[in-house]
């Protein structure tokens, strides 16, 4: 894979008159955890489902692991893992039954799902719960089961949706702490979250959307350049994002 395993070039969706995504240009590169930020309905989700292959664009295009999305959707899928914010599991398999129907579909040998799906289950204190109904599971341990799922076949970019959503902060941490793993390795984690807090301490550099448009990239360093020295990056998130009447109003209430 090359140096930058995502690329587009003026991606764009639109929903009849709506435009969900316009114009992006985007490079994230091999190793990296890159952070994608921005409101409710800002376009996070579309740009993370276009870029998937789940989502056909209006116009533009996107590389994704060194294959175009739109032309060549197979070789894209098989190189990428995705999480949704809500992972969708069938109810009525056991944990383990669905990694391995996961891995079946992926065509990774049982062999292999048996042991990475066992090992990333150890690690996510799921393995307790292997054999038992999805149905029963907690939002956390769905949340689990899902990142298992996306990383069974291993691939080389992995797209997340609010990753740690519903998790437990020993849990949370625990996934932290893999997601820098991986990219240590050369892996490529796509994150979409609205904990700040978290793509401000992991991330390698953020991209912030708003109104399906770009309208920052870089490192926290980067960003603070072009404002105060010591901002968080919830504030630049704020200024950049229309939230500035909320920091305000944040401010008020913690001095009152």
């Amino acid at each position: 894979m090359p140096q930058d395993a995502i690329r587009t070039d003026k991606l764009t969706k639109t929903f009849d008159r709506a435009v969900a995504v316009d114009a992006l240009d985007l490079t994230v590169n091999r190793g990296e955890v890159f952070g994608f930020l921005g409101p409710n309905g800002a376009g996070k989700s579309t740009t993370i489902r276009m870029l998937i292959g789940l989502l056909r664009p209006t116009s533009g295009s996107a590389v994704v692991a060194s294959f175009d999305v739109a032309k060549q959707p197979l070789e894209v899928k098989r190189r990428v893992g995705y999480m949704a914010e809500n992972p969708y599991a069938y109810d009525k398999l056991t944990g383990r039954e669905f990694l391995s129907f996961v891995g079946d579909l992926y065509q990774v040998p049982k062999n292999e799902v048996t042991e990475r799906g066992t090992s990333l289950m150890k690690l996510l204190d799921l393995f307790d719960d292997a054999d038992k109904i999805v149905e029963g599971y907690s939002r956390g341990m769905r949340q689990k089961l899902g990142l298992i799922a996306a990383l069974i076949h291993e691939p080389d970019v992995l797209f997340l949706d609010e990753p740690t959503s519903g998790l437990d902060p020993r849990s949370a941490r625990t996934v932290k702490d893999l997601l820098t793993e991986l990219a240590h390795r050369g892996k490529t984690v796509f994150m979409s979250t609205h904990v700040l807090e978290i793509a401000e301490h992991m991330c390698d550099r953020v991209g912030i959307i708003n109104h399906g448009q770009l309208v920052a990239l870089g490192s926290l360093a980067q960003l603070r350049a072009h404002g105060r020295a010591d901002a968080s990056l919830e504030d630049i998130f704020l200024e950049l994002t229309g939230g500035e009447d909320t920091a305000e109003l944040t401010k008020f209430l913690a001095e009152s």
